[in-house]
């Protein structure tokens, strides 16, 4: 029965590969991006098929298979491990019973925290219950070490076994003009410092039991409605033996909670908010503040697969350019969307990702070949934390100090061709000012993210490459509303915000025969003639002054020429 229901994925599989294989591209800097490819291909792994291409089910053993046959077809070679063309990553999938509160107890008050409404927790322990007795509670400010910029909130905070309380963003996000702090971080531009991600790891390093984020809409880019949509559900790669353990218990307060636990413990959470814009802040305890929790884990191992393929270069085959994508979506949902679908097929997010990596691959196939080594990678489990492209860039399968670049494609905008190309990132590597001059080349200009607050640089799977000194390109169409030959930024913005209001992770994210591809063709296109450029010359892209990125690279054996 199984392999019955593969067979429509794989007949569409066979159609579509041909069609890449069929048609040649010529040998220049500039690609014909088929948008028509762009929307079949799309078209076909946001199929019902595919199931929501969630890793782990069925939907991942079809999608990887369309995705190994759509790369043999091209003339690719596989890039995975073994010589195979996957590699394994190995997840941990937990989800908390979100009807167990968390009590907590300050001053003369003992408070219920319910999840969902005042508290959203997840674990990434391999445990069966999720239990903290009586841990006491440290607000540890924004919860930033960084001495590049002489600045450290912990000041050997001694954590282990507490839960370490947090606000989000960095220091100088809400720092009014003239304070000492503003623009030390980048001002509204979120830094790596700035996310949940950087604030859990960092509290793990000091042993802390539980982590959790001061909710703010503002700081955070998203509302509460966002934090608690995953319900109790995580994934995280298995560590292995010596890898840092995670906090028992990880998550977000919302304001109103935070507020009141704060009060009842004596203290002003807005007043010690201001103190946190400070090098000089000291870590504070919540007098005699605790929080208690057992709550009942559900676990399971799922051995999830990353799809590599390449084209070995000419002449320096150990120095790469790599072009990637996510391929996961969010699976098959519990309750039906406002369409009656249950499938969240992740057509923008990120199916047209994965057909611009392949039709990346069939113009560098049907080229000549490139100097050095050109990888195409489709990621699992971006949506789960970019843990395809973490399991990737931890193994040394392709070094990060022989990378050259990567390029990566993530919600491409449907709504046609522009005057613009959206830029997430800016400031951040030399690869912008190469897109720049190619941009020209179209007529187009380069305009930056219009939201950095919401941290999109940090919210992809290039960040996987980007945090190990690899300079990268995110090209990600809900960075902000592109200048639109029909409407202008007015009509891009009104795409950007009609896609992320109603379909961004839901079941309406799906193929439509409406799109107009003509500006998505047109990014790809870019993205071909830099990676070109990089794959058949000899430089080796920079981080700007400033970047946190700039240290690491500097360091690498390949970056440091």
């Amino acid at each position: 029965m199984r392999h019955q229901l593969l067979l429509p994925a794989l007949l569409a599989s066979c159609i579509v590969s041909s069609a890449f294989a069929q048609t040649a591209a010529p040998a220049a800097k500039t690609a014909p991006i088929d948008k028509v490819r762009l929307s079949d291909t799309t078209r076909i792994l946001a199929s019902n098929a595919f199931e929501g291409r969630a890793p782990g089910t069925l939907g991942e053993e079809r999608t990887v298979t369309w995705l190994i046959d759509a790369f043999r077809k091209l003339g690719l070679q596989p890039a995975g491990d073994d010589g195979g063309w996957t590699q394994a990553v190995p997840l941990l999938h937990t989800r908390l019973d979100t009807s167990v509160a968390v009590t907590a107890h300050a001053g003369a008050a003992n408070m219920t925290l319910a999840q969902g409404k005042d508290v959203y927790l997840g674990t990434v322990r391999d445990v069966d219950r999720a239990a903290i007795v009586a841990a006491p509670l440290v607000f540890v400010g924004y919860g930033v070490n960084a001495p590049e910029r002489q600045w450290d909130d912990f000041k050997q905070v001694d954590l282990k076994g507490k839960i370490a309380v947090f606000l989000v963003n960095d220091p100088d996000f809400n720092a009014p003009a003239g304070d000492p702090v503003a623009g030390v971080f980048g001002g509204q531009a979120m830094t790596y410092y700035g996310r949940w991600t950087y604030k859990f790891d960092e509290a793990a390093k000091r042993g802390a039991i539980g982590v959790l984020i001061v909710h703010d809409t503002a700081g955070a880019g998203y509302g509460w409605n966002t934090v608690i949509a995953p319900a109790g559900e995580s994934f995280a790669v298995v560590r292995k033996p010596g890898d840092v353990e995670p906090a028992m218990l990880q998550g977000w307060l919302s304001a109103d909670a935070a507020t009141r636990l704060f009060a009842a413990s004596g203290l002003d959470l807005a007043k010690l908010g201001q103190a946190a814009r400070r090098r000089d802040f000291q870590p504070v305890a919540l007098p005699g503040a605790t929080l208690s929790a057992d709550i009942p884990v559900t676990r399971e191992r799922v051995a999830s697969r990353n799809v590599l393929a390449k084209l070995p270069g000419t002449t320096r085959p150990q120095e790469t350019v790599s072009f990637a994508a996510h391929w996961d979506a969010y699976g098959v949902g519990k309750q039906p969307g406002a369409n009656g679908r249950t499938i969240r097929a992740g057509a923008a997010d990120d199916a047209i990702g994965v057909a611009a990596v392949l039709e990346l691959a069939r113009n560098f196939a049907a080229a000549p070949r490139t100097k050095r080594t050109l990888l195409f990678a489709a990621w699992t489990a971006e949506e789960r934390g970019l843990l395809g492209s973490e399991t990737f860039a931890r193994s040394d399968l392709y070094p990060a100090r022989d990378m050259v670049a990567n390029f990566t494609m993530d919600v491409l905008q449907t709504a046609g061709a522009a005057h613009d190309v959206v830029l997430v990132g800016a400031g951040q590597n030399d690869l912008e000012d190469a897109l720049a001059r190619a941009a020209r080349t179209q007529g187009r200009t380069v305009t930056p993210d219009a939201k950095p607050e919401r941290g999109l640089f940090y919210r992809a799977d290039h960040f996987s490459l980007a945090r190990r000194g690899v300079p990268t390109l995110l090209l990600m169409g809900i960075g902000g509303g592109a200048d639109l030959v029909k409407g202008g930024r007015a009509a891009g913005d009104k795409w950007v915000s009609d896609y992320t209001a109603h379909c961004y992770h839901q079941t309406c994210d799906d193929w439509s025969a409406d799109w107009d591809l003509t500006g998505a063709a047109q990014d790809v296109a870019l993205v071909y003639r830099v990676g070109r450029e990089l794959a058949d010359g000899t430089t080796w892209p920079g981080w700007k002054v400033g970047s946190e990125f700039a240290p690491i690279r500097a360091g690498s054996r390949q970056g440091a020429r």
